[in-house]
């Protein structure tokens, strides 16, 4: 009876609570191992978790040792109540049952009900327990099926691309590749027929589907942004989709934890490099800097971007009178750039324009009306004459700082306090910690009024960085960024400016 209970628990609960992790299995892209990775990330912000999951092993050993598979109950409760508090229907991150998805919960269904009716009952109440893994060891069996089931959607890219042969230009990056990307296909579109890949369409699903669906016959440009989690994703990529001009933005620790060093990441974006006849590199970054000079000495055009350097290709320097644009050293123009716009990306973008035979001084014109991109320090006036500043899809450092110091200028301009909202920044290995306590840190130096942490991720490091701020400042911990809004709304002065930096989905902490 007992052990009929335990594996009847057990498999209905598990079935139940799989919900979660197959949410968790779609939102981090169906990468195997993300499940139990999540799991270990809830235990660690969550004591309750931790707590849950050792009783959970407990129970587990005293069981065998006593002999008593009453105790597997326990075992199988305790152990399906882990993460306590990550939902079943996600509120930022819906599930859709798509084709891929009902596979993944089908195989993952038969794994758990395999092991929870047919094994020994200890083995049956590890299983309950380690859910995530049943989701995650199915990921990894299905990865072949998913492959062969996308070959045909890849082919039909490639014979689209082949038929309409537009320019391509392919834009990869640690951060500002969307951008980058908006930019572009607004200067372009004033000379060009141009469609830039939709949302962050920037895999090989994603890209087959945007040449499949949205590619109209008329195509001139097609922008395709890459993003990569290993060595050899981008030279896949390029393979279907081979470019003209190849660009990257920069070169940072987003996805250090996946990458381990930015010597791979470098090695992972330079891919994009190999076969385009025309390079387009941000040379403010180091990195790209020193690889444009070893692209030059093997014979490679390259076209160098920069803020700062006079012998760049593509020079936008500020001035008192506003943005000067320099090509190959002569001055084309002068503008006023938008205040939500990002100089770097805007000279990149420049860059790639010229190297798909723009004309320079249509690109003069078109500089004052490049587009705010959602959520990318796109700018909100209030009624109280300060700003919102809506940054949530930043999650690096480079662009963190840059937006702390766009909010701190605001405040000076309207005479109003600094208010941060951030979760911090994920995905970052070993330098997570240092650099979320580095972005509170640098919030303390410029004058932030409120730091409001949201969630448990990265709470700590936050903690620790804003240590410094003043007596009339503070350091706050809510649960959601709906909560930090309404904690808000009652401390907001005439001129203030809150600045929502980075968000992460509910089945993070």
């Amino acid at each position: 009876m007992t052990e009929l209970l335990v594996r009847t628990v057990g498999l209905v609960l598990t079935l139940a609570l799989g919900v979660r992790w197959l949410r968790v299995a779609q939102r981090e892209h169906y990468l195997a191992g993300r499940c139990f990775w999540t799991l270990r990330l809830w235990m660690r912000c969550y004591p309750v978790d931790a707590a849950l999951m050792a009783a959970a092993v407990t129970t587990l050993v005293m069981a065998l040792v006593l002999e008593q598979p009453r105790l597997l109950l326990v075992t199988a409760i305790a152990g399906l109540a882990v993460p306590v508090q990550l939902p079943l229907r996600g509120r930022t991150s819906r599930l859709a049952w798509t084709p891929r998805l009902r596979r993944v919960a089908a195989l993952s269904a038969v794994l758990e009900g395999v092991v929870i009716l047919f094994a020994p009952v200890p083995v049956a109440a590890a299983a309950v327990v380690l859910g995530s893994v049943a989701v995650d060891l199915a990921l990894l069996l299905l990865s072949p099926v998913e492959n062969r089931l996308s070959a045909k959607y890849l082919t039909q890219a490639r014979r689209r691309m082949r038929q309409l042969a537009p320019t391509v230009i392919a834009i990869t990056g640690s951060f500002g590749k969307t951008t980058t990307k908006q930019y572009l296909a607004h200067l372009l579109s004033g000379q060009r027929s141009v469609v830039p890949s939709p949302a962050s369409f920037n895999n090989a699903m994603g890209l087959s589907r945007a040449v499949n669906e949205h590619l109209p016959p008329d195509t001139e440009v097609f922008i395709a942004e890459m993003g990569t989690y290993g060595p050899g994703e981008i030279r896949r990529l390029c393979e279907i989709f081979p470019p003209d001009v190849a660009v990257i933005t920069a070169v940072g620790e987003v996805h250090l934890e996946r990458m381990k060093s930015l010597d791979r990441i470098l090695a992972a974006k330079a891919e994009i490099t190999e076969n385009a006849r025309t390079v387009v590199l941000n040379t403010d970054d180091e990195r790209l800097a020193t690889l444009a000079a070893t692209l030059r000495d093997k014979g490679k055009t390259v076209l160098r971007a920069s803020l700062t350097d006079p012998a760049a290709d593509v020079l936008l320097r500020e001035e008192a009178e506003g943005w000067r644009l320099s090509i190959d050293g002569r001055s084309v123009g002068t503008v006023r750039l938008p205040p939500s716009v990002h100089a770097t990306n805007a000279a990149v973008a420049v860059a790639a324009a010229m190297a798909s035979g723009a004309d320079p001084g249509t690109l003069v014109g078109r500089l004052d009306s490049l587009p705010s991109v959602a959520h990318r320090m796109e700018p909100e006036r209030t009624a109280n004459g300060g700003w919102v500043l809506d940054d949530t899809y930043n999650s690096n450092p480079a662009g963190a700082a840059a937006a702390l110091r766009r909010a701190a200028g605001l405040a000076k301009q309207t005479g109003g306090n600094v208010h941060v909202v951030t979760p911090g920044m994920v995905e970052m290995g070993s330098k997570q910690r240092v650099r979320n306590a580095e972005l509170a840190a640098s919030a303390t130096h410029l004058g932030v009024q409120t730091l409001v942490a949201v969630g448990r991720t990265n709470r700590s490091a936050l903690r620790s960085g804003a240590a410094g701020l003043g007596p009339d400042s503070g350091f706050m911990e809510v649960a959601s960024r709906q909560s930090a809004m309404d904690l808000l709304t009652s401390k907001l002065g005439p001129g203030d400016v809150v600045l929502f930096e980075n968000d992460l989905p509910d089945h993070y902490p």
